[in-house]
């Protein structure tokens, strides 16, 4: 068993780093933060070209389409560089619902003629895609969906609303799912490409939230809008199985970004006590403080490692169900866990916006509940379990 990154992934991994770091310097965050609170601002296209000329949003779409042609594994450690080197880490979840849960999609189970037409652009950063699932009624529930797609003569005419779509305001198509037989439950539902231009697409601003301001989340409403059987991802009543074949890259993939956060707040904390002098010493000789970072690396370290068996498993073709609800449940709930020990240990400073501390635990705190809360996670790996 290998541990190790081949010198061809660490090159890779630091160039990525670099880049992110020039591309989204760490002082301006905090104003951008504020900004984008007061103002319902959140990135522009400007950002995502830059991000299509990294490479970055096209990690796992094959080379054909424009894409990176990475696996799993080397996606992962990409998404990682990205969440450690960008401190606007709603941008970075913005990137990864755009590939993970709207390209990847699109790869799988697209046909030739959608993938020509979006895949190059959705890696060139042309084009922003938002993923249009969860509604109001509905959660977690793939089977329980309100948005319905009746077939007629060369496609079908879907209807209903979605909620907290990932993207939603800026997107300029939506990946979907929609009930297509109410009688089959989670085998009646199909997925599309709905384009943003469709008539019938009504698309809200953003909503106000707590964190993560820096990707816009919003309704997308479909009144008698008419999709094409081309836009039609896999067959009809194969939505649920679309849907969770993606959730497996989204849960692996989009967090590695928040180890990437998370090991960015260990950076930033183990400088901060080596630094900082209380009462005559510095902050690192006070055993409270030094062994609040020790746990915060051993979650970090723990996670990082089941991210990475999940990713594998992916790429060996593996049932992967176990291990990337583990890592999934492992990551999220430890950058939590990291982003409290980090304001703690910076005590007033963490609390204050400028520092950016506070923002990543605001951040923070949504990963325990999208792609599938933590609960859905346990039960998830207790089925595993047999139990």
């Amino acid at each position: 068993m290998e541990f190790d990154w081949s010198e061809r992934q660490r090159a890779r991994y630091h160039e990525t780093l670099t880049a992110v770091r020039d591309a989204f310097p760490e002082d301006g965050a905090a104003a951008e933060a504020e900004q984008a609170e007061a103002a319902s601002a959140y990135y522009d296209r400007k950002d995502w070209l830059l991000l299509g000329q990294l490479g970055l949003l096209g990690l796992s779409v094959p080379t054909r389409y424009g894409g990176g042609g990475l696996g799993a594994l080397d996606t992962a450690l990409q998404v990682e560089a990205l969440g450690r080197g960008c401190p606007r880490t709603g941008l970075v979840f913005g990137v990864s619902a755009h590939l993970f849960a709207c390209a990847m999609p699109v790869v799988d189970f697209g046909s030739e003629e959608l993938k020509e037409r979006v895949l190059p652009g959705i890696c060139r950063g042309e084009l922003i895609a938002g993923n249009a699932m969860t509604e109001d009624g509905a959660g977690s529930d793939v089977s329980r969906l309100a948005v319905t797609a009746r077939p007629v003569e060369g496609g079908w005419v879907l209807n209903g609303a979605k909620s907290f779509v990932s993207n939603g305001p800026a997107a300029d198509l939506y990946v979907t799912y929609a009930t297509t037989d109410p009688r089959a439950g989670h085998l009646g539902v199909t997925g599309f490409v709905v384009d943003r231009t469709a008539a019938g697409v009504s698309a809200s601003g953003p909503m106000a939230k707590m964190g993560l301001s820096q990707c816009p989340a919003g309704t997308v409403e479909f009144t008698d809008c008419f999709v094409p059987d081309s836009a039609v991802l896999g067959e009809p009543g194969q939505g649920g199985f679309v849907f969770q074949h993606s959730m497996g890259w989204e849960r692996a993939c989009l967090f590695a970004g928040y180890v990437g956060l998370a090991d960015r707040l260990v950076e930033r904390c183990v400088e901060h006590v080596r630094a900082r002098r209380q009462f005559g010493r510095r902050l690192a000789e006070f055993q409270a403080v030094s062994h609040r970072i020790a746990d915060m690396k051993l979650r970090l370290e723990s996670a990082r490692l089941l991210l990475y068996r999940a990713c594998w498993e992916m790429e060996q073709g593996r049932p992967a169900t176990l291990s990337v609800a583990l890592s999934k449940l492992a990551v999220s709930e430890g950058v939590v866990q990291a982003a409290l020990d980090a304001v703690r240990t910076f005590g007033g400073r963490g609390y204050l916006t400028a520092g950016g501390i506070e923002a990543a635990l605001r951040d923070a705190v949504p990963s325990v509940i999208f792609s599938g809360t933590s609960d859905i996670q346990r039960e998830l790996i207790a089925r595993e379990l047999g139990l």
